[in-house]
């Protein structure tokens, strides 16, 4: 989402669209630096960013990136009685492990991401905890195996793919104990999750570390490309319009070129190659249906080498990439619980 479309929703200003894009380039970047480099005051950036927070525009949330940890990330397609699918998609919504929670297709789909920490984690959703849900008739789960990045992105993890390994090089410092998850690491990584800017001082309470060891420990953390920051953007900075989920069947010798040039669409918010049937799975966001029409029958149509699609439209969102949605807001997170479900 870009900071033009976000000041068009009337949402924001232009202030705050530019306070959002520098978090987007950096999500703990101090206020500090975005007031030099916007010629305001510290005082009215942090007033700024409390109040989107506050009223469900942005958060920033700290993740764990699966493939860091041996594991994949997946697209998984659950179909549902219409009466049980908000059921289920509720419950996914617990789970830190699975982010982007969308009801689609009249209410009988549920889209998702799942970004397992381990192979039990993912089998004890996917073939056990799914399988025995009543309302779920079908499960498909397709391996994420390249995500196609715009050239002109602006989000940290699509400028993570772009960098091709630098994390490893800043890695090198690090013994190779301290690029692996610890014990010690579940506090922090919980009160990330929550609220990505949680100050070095109230880390360091909270685990019961001294702050530069809460400090050491998030960079070796973020050099070993386990955690990563992102920020969530609510549905109402965009304003109205029409979400869908694509799901291409190309020939593989195209696969590269499609992928690259659906993702160049200013349509297009997410594109990725998969596994099973369907070989690109992509998200588009356009102002109406007739819109979404004229791109399948225009952009779309003109691309050599796609033999089926399907779109989805979405017509619900309950999580963003850590972050529950309510009327189109984020919702505040719930307070932390030794109990709370993974």
């Amino acid at each position: 989402m870009t900071a033009t479309s976000m000041r068009e929703a009337g949402i924001l200003d232009l202030l705050d669209t530019r306070i959002v894009h520098a978090l987007q380039l950096d999500p703990r970047i101090p206020f500090s630096r975005i007031a030099a480099e916007l010629g305001v005051a510290e005082q009215t950036v942090a007033r700024r960013y409390r109040r989107m927070r506050r009223d469900g525009i942005i958060r920033v949330i700290g993740a764990v990136d699966a493939r860091a940890l041996g594991e994949n990330d997946w697209i998984v397609r659950l179909h549902c009685r219409p009466d049980g699918a908000l059921q289920v998609a509720e419950a996914l919504a617990e789970r830190d492990d699975a982010a982007w929670i969308s009801i689609a297709a009249a209410g009988a789909e549920i889209v998702f991401s799942l970004h397992p920490r381990s192979e039990h984690d993912r089998d004890d959703l996917l073939v056990k905890r799914l399988q025995r849900s009543a309302p779920v008739h079908d499960i498909a789960a397709a391996m994420i195996l390249h995500r196609f990045v715009r050239r002109d992105v602006i989000d940290w993890r699509g400028r993570q793919y772009l960098a091709g390994g630098e994390s490893h090089s800043v890695a090198g410092e690090y013994d190779e104990a301290d690029l692996r998850l610890r014990a010690e690491d579940r506090v922090l990584l919980e009160h990330l999750a929550r609220d990505g800017r949680t100050s070095y001082a109230m880390l360091a309470r909270s685990a019961g570390m001294s702050i530069g060891r809460v400090i050491r420990r998030i960079a070796a953390l973020r050099a070993g490309g386990i955690l990563y920051f992102d920020l969530d953007i609510a549905a109402v900075a965009a304003g109205s319009g029409t979400a869908a989920f694509l799901w291409l069947r190309v020939d593989p010798a195209r696969l590269e070129s499609i992928g690259r040039a659906i993702t160049e669409h200013d349509e297009t918010l997410y594109a990725a190659a998969i596994t099973g049937s369907f070989n690109i799975f992509a998200v588009l966001a356009a102002d109406n249906t007739n819109a979404l029409y004229r791109y399948v029958t225009t952009k779309m149509s003109v691309l050599e080498g796609i033999h089926g699609f399907e779109l989805s439209p979405v017509l619900q969102r309950l999580k963003h990439a850590g972050a529950r949605t309510t009327g189109g807001r984020l919702a505040h997170p719930r307070p932390l619980s030794p109990s709370r479900p993974r």
